[in-house]
């Protein structure tokens, strides 16, 4: 059943940029859990991403209250920057990229794989999928903010 064009949508930009901030929110607090309380040490590409990733989280609540959508204009920037990052961390922890081409010369090298889950869901991945999310929602806010 088609929907009513003259119905307004059910998802509004703020909803999506909320549940793009909660998935920000998410991301940091799980980086922060993984560091602080669980003890282990970022590489240098984790902290590139988590450069890009806890700002989101202050630049998408800004963009809440009041409802701005042009808080895509500065947010999808850093996620994009961020989902490159964890695309490239990704190439490298799968073997696809060489590790002698990243900045991880020195501590925890970028190749190795802390946490596995399930044998196949890695850190890089959910990365590379929050991103995604992140960017996604911002995406359709844009487009829904220019109709």
């Amino acid at each position: 059943m088609p929907l009513n064009p003259s119905l307004p949508s059910p998802v509004s930009g703020w909803t999506l940029v909320f549940i793009a901030w909660l998935l920000a929110s998410i991301s940091t607090l799980a980086a922060l859990f993984l560091g602080e309380v669980m003890g282990y040490t970022p590489c240098v590409l984790c902290w590139y991403q988590r450069i890009c990733m806890f700002p989101l989280v202050l630049i998408l609540a800004a963009g809440l209250f009041p409802y701005d959508p042009r808080v895509v204009r500065f947010g999808l920037p850093l996620a994009l920057a961020g989902w490159l990052l964890a695309l490239f961390h990704w190439g490298v922890s799968s073997g696809f990229i060489p590790e002698a081409v990243t900045p991880c010369s020195k501590g925890v090298p970028c190749s190795v794989e802390q946490i596995v889950w399930f044998g196949f869901v890695t850190l890089p991945m959910l990365s590379v999928l929050a991103f995604s999310g992140i960017i996604a929602l911002l995406l359709l806010t844009h487009f829904k903010a220019s109709k």
